[in-house]
């Protein structure tokens, strides 16, 4: 509690879009964000399909993402987000998940030491609150450090994370659903190779869910 006040009062918080104090994203400004209104299914080998909230070329929604990656004050970024995801499914009438669980996309762990937080990981955490699913944040890790994916094209990002996660207790993810957890999607590279451990390790299906499609 005091150490909440403490940074509140050290760095106020003030919404990124408009400047009105007490949050980074006020509901004002969240609702100037257009919710996507559909299901994607995709075409892929593992993916089984994808949820979207918004599209990446929203000057908020690239600048709320940005900020919440790199700058480690605006953890709290990750309630406005899911919000985000959590519209989207109200609008699909979508909110109950009977026989899923959550799986955030993993970071490396130099990665997470230097940020402090996985992204995907605190957009799971709000998820789960809301739609009472279990989050397994210990099941899909990353053992090979990769170079960041927005810098890389297609064929490059496929190969760059092929390899490099793992999943460490198949036991707790056999014939289950997986949501699949991460702020973006551009070309689907990494939430692929993250589907296709998992269901060779059993998982019956795996959806993305995601903040934005790029």
């Amino acid at each position: 509690m005091w150490k909440t006040i403490v940074l509140d009062i050290l760095f106020p918080k003030f919404c990124i879009n408009c400047g009105r104090e007490k949050e980074y994203v006020c509901q004002d400004c969240l609702a100037l964000i257009d919710i996507n209104n559909s299901l994607t299914i995709l075409k892929s080998k593992y993916l089984n399909g994808l949820y979207f909230a918004a599209t990446y070329d929203n000057f908020l929604i690239k600048k709320a993402i940005s900020q919440f990656k790199y700058d480690p004050f605006v953890k709290e970024l990750s309630k406005p987000l899911a919000s985000l995801i959590i519209a989207h499914l109200n609008i699909l009438g979508k909110t109950k998940f009977s026989d899923f669980v959550l799986i955030p996309v993993p970071l490396h762990k130099k990665k997470l030491k230097q940020r402090g937080f996985n992204q995907a990981e605190e957009i799971a955490k709000q998820i789960s609150k809301v739609l009472g699913l279990p989050l397994l944040n210990d099941v899909l890790i990353k053992i090979k450090q990769t170079p960041a994916q927005v810098e890389l094209k297609k064929e490059e990002r496929e190969k760059n994370i092929k390899g490099a996660l793992f999943c460490q207790k198949p036991e707790l993810i056999q014939d289950k659903k997986i949501l699949l957890v991460d702020d973006v999607f551009t070309t689907g590279s990494t939430l692929e190779e993250c589907a296709r451990v998992l269901k060779e390790a059993d998982a019956e299906e795996v959806w993305g869910m995601v903040v934005a499609r790029g």
